[in-house]
């Protein structure tokens, strides 16, 4: 999703910055941290803290098992909800008034757990799975591009079901 992302942005060439894989155009930034995920809101920090923009500039876009297959849900701040990742990002921003788009990879039953968590998120999608993962990101990439043009409200009108 996100080499797709930093192409539809037209965004420099990437570089490593705060443990990061970062793409850049002006003020720009997209950010893919390449730690834990229960340590990634480091790296947001980091990089926060290095260029000055605001908990408020940023939209943290992540994979989702709570969420079905396919489904995107856009937020414009609060809690973690068991995610470590936006757990992380929480903490090291001291804030929850971040955006957030989720991403939907979760079984399409959501009444039946995915089993052990790390086996299911680390697995590569099924062949079956494979159009829905591709609508996703296509859906996902225009949901960032709307954010960017106008904020978290109208991603959230367009794309939270």
């Amino acid at each position: 999703m996100i080499e797709r992302l930093a192409a539809s942005l037209g965004l420099d060439e990437a570089g490593e910055e705060c443990r990061s894989w970062v793409g850049r155009r002006g003020e720009l930034f997209l950010c893919r941290p390449l730690t834990f995920m229960n340590r990634s809101g480091w790296s947001l920090r980091c990089l926060a803290e290095r260029h000055g923009f605001l908990p408020a500039d940023a939209l943290v876009i992540y994979d989702d098992v709570a969420l079905p297959l396919g489904r995107l849900r856009a937020r414009a701040r609060g809690g973690p909800g068991g995610h470590r990742g936006m757990e992380s990002v929480i903490e090291n921003l001291r804030t929850e008034e971040i955006a957030r788009l989720r991403l939907g990879v979760g079984p399409a039953d959501a009444e039946k757990p995915p089993g052990e968590l790390s086996d299911y998120v680390l697995a590569p999608f099924e062949p079956a799975e494979l159009e829905a993962v591709g609508d996703l990101i296509v859906r996902a990439v225009a949901a960032a591009e709307l954010w960017l043009e106008q904020g978290i409200e109208a991603v959230m009108n367009r794309f939270n079901a």
